[in-house]
């Protein structure tokens, strides 16, 4: 196959949802269409495919977790729950024309750099490795690509607890992010391991179903109450019929989240005021002086990711919940015991415990110049990018929600818009100049994330207590600490002058 000029290129997108799906239909809108989208699972869909726990929603108000130019007038709730954000995504697919770009079942398990061609070449493994019984044998093909977009995002590999013994336990055992719905709840005792943003979901959910609940809890999060109403059919109307409506409730809903950066990032010491109100709101709904004790956080609001729930802490005041906050020594066959040796039996365990975000590699191999390893550079220096998009010495090689471009305040499809602008910035420069491809320059990286590592020291997120934010040494690398409407100016176009291009 000959090589396309720098005009069509041939684009790997590297997962299909938000992120893949956004970025896909921004390049239809170019006009260019040598793309494919390679998904691993069955359908597209990403965090809302796999996620399908019972009380799956997301934390974001639903106006504001959709794309700016395909509004949704349809929300139910004011909080989407998982399957209408699930449809949603389909929605864009369909409308969007993306079908015949999508591979299911397709992999990416290498992409190396050929420097004496200036192309990607991509190992793509096909088959459904998540149900082997029920495939083909897995194939491997290898592909070109002139531009590689990752966008599997990094929440898209589950991580199980690396507790002693997790591999004797003779009764049921799986992730949250992998829920097994064919297993009867009822009249169980459950552990839960883990209080994220997933467990205070199911939690309630699963609590009335089960025997007997014993929640492990490392670290009390902070709780406030989640403002979940019906989207009245009126609204709905006025969001189909008047789009300028949901316009403006998107905006409203946009800066009152965005005002919560003044504390994270600006002045940590302005959340003792809605830590205050999540005191008291704790005080409110767990009356037992003990149990109250346990759940009460002690470092600073905003350090970890501020939780929403109105029914977890009155779930967990259940006469059928413990809520264990003994380390967890081992597992045994028939349950958990911790560190006081109290024996706690289980028939199941579910891990609520999060996914693999930092002290990982690349969510598959990449290979840049002279041989340059993404994924061992990230283990050993902490994931690091360009604004969050870029990494010098793999030319031509994008992500989205790459390193710190998460927020803890506001919703992450700001930010997916904002590099997918970024994204086909680079690719109008590349057919500006005619060049193949374009590689960040080494001290433009570095200047870049010192300068960012230096805001981050007065963060709430350097206040003391140790996140999934961060690595084992501490430095925060899944945030971006400063306003989101900073991050929207950075990425607005493309300094050609950080980037080497060649023809």
């Amino acid at each position: 196959m000959s090589s396309p000029s720098p005009a069509t290129p041939r684009i790997a997108i590297v997962g299909s949802g938000f992120s893949g799906i956004g970025m896909a239909i921004r390049l239809r809108q170019m006009g260019l269409e040598s793309f494919t989208i390679y998904e691993a699972a069955g359908e597209i869909g990403g965090t809302w495919r796999d996620n399908t726990y019972p009380g799956a929603a997301c934390d974001v108000p639903s106006h504001l977790y959709s794309f700016s130019f395909e509004p949704n007038p349809g929300w139910t709730r004011a909080y989407g729950p998982q399957a209408e954000i699930f449809a949603y995504l389909k929605h864009c697919i369909r409308k969007y024309g993306l079908e015949r770009f999508v591979r299911c079942h397709a992999r990416m398990k290498a992409a190396r750099f050929d420097e004496a061609r200036q192309v990607w070449q991509l190992e793509i493994e096909h088959g459904d490795k998540a149900h082997p019984a029920h495939a083909s044998p897995l194939s491997s093909e290898t592909v070109e690509a002139d531009i590689v977009i990752a966008a599997s995002g990094p929440l898209s590999r589950p991580a199980l607890p690396q507790i002693a013994g997790l591999e004797r336990f003779a009764g049921k055992l799986f992730h949250s992010a992998r829920w097994d719905h064919d297993y009867p709840l009822e009249g169980k005792r459950v552990a839960v391991i883990g209080t994220g943003a997933s467990a205070i979901q199911f939690v309630p959910k699963i609590q009335p179903r089960v025997a007997q609940l014993t929640l492990f809890q490392r670290t009390a999060p902070w709780i406030m109450p989640r403002p979940d109403k019906p989207v009245s059919a009126r609204a709905q109307w006025c969001f189909k019929h008047l789009p300028f409506t949901q316009r403006l409730v998107r905006n409203a809903i946009y800066w009152q989240l965005e005002s919560r950066a003044i504390g994270f990032v600006v002045n940590p010491k302005l959340t003792k005021y809605p830590m205050k109100f999540a005191l008291s709101y704790l005080e409110r709904r767990v009356k037992d002086p003990a149990l109250r004790a346990r759940l009460t956080p002690n470092y600073r609001l905003g350090c970890k990711r501020v939780l929403l729930s109105s029914d977890y802490y009155p779930a967990l005041g259940q006469p059928n919940v413990e809520v264990v906050t003994n380390a967890i020594r081992e597992i045994v066959a028939d349950g958990v015991v911790t560190e006081d040796g109290v024996h706690h039996a289980a028939d199941a365990i579910i891990c609520g415990t999060g996914f693999q975000v930092n002290d990982v590699g690349a969510p598959f191999d990449v290979t840049g110049i002279g041989g340059a390893d993404l994924g061992a550079q990230w283990l050993r220096d902490g994931p690091e990018a360009y604004l969050g998009t870029s990494v010098a010495g793999f030319p031509n090689f994008f992500m989205i929600i790459g390193p710190n471009t998460g927020l803890g305040h506001n919703s992450m499809i700001y930010m997916i818009e904002s590099q997918v602008q970024y994204i086909a910035a680079c690719l109008r420069e590349l057919e500006r100049r005619g060049a193949r491809t374009m590689n960040l320059r080494p001290d433009v990286q570095q200047a870049f994330n010192e300068r960012l590592q230096q805001d981050m020291q007065h963060s709430v997120w350097m206040s003391g207590c140790h996140s999934w934010y961060q690595t084992k040494s501490g430095k925060v690398t899944a945030i971006w600490p400063g306003f989101t409407f900073s991050f929207r100016k950075r990425t607005r176009r493309v300094r050609a002058d950080e980037y080497r291009f060649a023809r």
